[in-house]
């Protein structure tokens, strides 16, 4: 893991890239605005595919981390990446960029919706758009998980992460335990288990 995102390495994509606070801005506002139904997907492809601020393990890893602090994930993850790429000004930049213009955007909707709620046009445009938005956290998580098993070097770690990603994915979306619950029983085990293959 010495490549982690969380780590002060000089090594990382982070450590390296300046983009400026008013640039830090713009990407955030600009995949907030984008995220009807959910923000990560599109997080995902302006920091990772765009921008290249992270790389793809690197947000899977610090996904990872957000999940487990209070308050929205992709709140954290402005607060993480706004603070290796430009300090106090660039969380500043990152959180406020994520929230402003939905923040406005959101009392208009929100004054629509009570006024055209109950007229089938708009029911049937919010439903559609539902399914997209199912669609790409769907395409997000299949290329984070690509991206973590073309990290890992061996049939044994190739073979391990499978398995966490599989019973990861049956209990949370199949049998339907919660959040904390799924992190408290595998966490431990992913976090030995990965030591010691790192290990061999």
């Amino acid at each position: 893991m010495s490549e982690s995102i969380y780590q002060d390495n000089v090594g990382t994509h982070l450590a390296q890239t300046h983009p400026g606070n008013w640039r830090i801005f713009y990407v955030f506002s600009k995949m907030a605005l984008q995220g009807f139904g959910g923000v990560m997907p599109f997080a995902y492809r302006a920091m990772v595919e765009q921008e290249r601020w992270l790389s793809a393990t690197e947000f899977a890893e610090l996904l990872g981390i957000c999940q487990i602090f209070p308050g929205p994930t992709i709140c954290n993850i402005a607060v993480f990446v706004g603070r290796r790429l430009g300090g106090g000004t660039g969380v500043a930049s990152a959180v406020s960029g994520l929230l402003v213009l939905p923040f406005l955007i959101a009392i208009a909707l929100g004054a629509a919706y009570q006024r055209f709620g109950d007229f089938p046009i708009f029911r049937s445009a919010l439903n559609g758009m539902a399914a997209v938005a199912a669609g790409l956290i769907l395409a997000t998580a299949l290329k984070m998980a690509r991206g973590l098993l073309k990290k890992q070097v061996g049939l044994p770690g190739i073979l391990f992460k499978t398995i966490m990603l599989a019973c990861a994915f049956a209990c949370l979306g199949l049998l339907k335990w919660r959040l904390l619950t799924v992190f408290m029983l595998f966490a431990p085990v992913a976090v030995i288990a990965a030591y010691l293959l790192d290990r061999r």
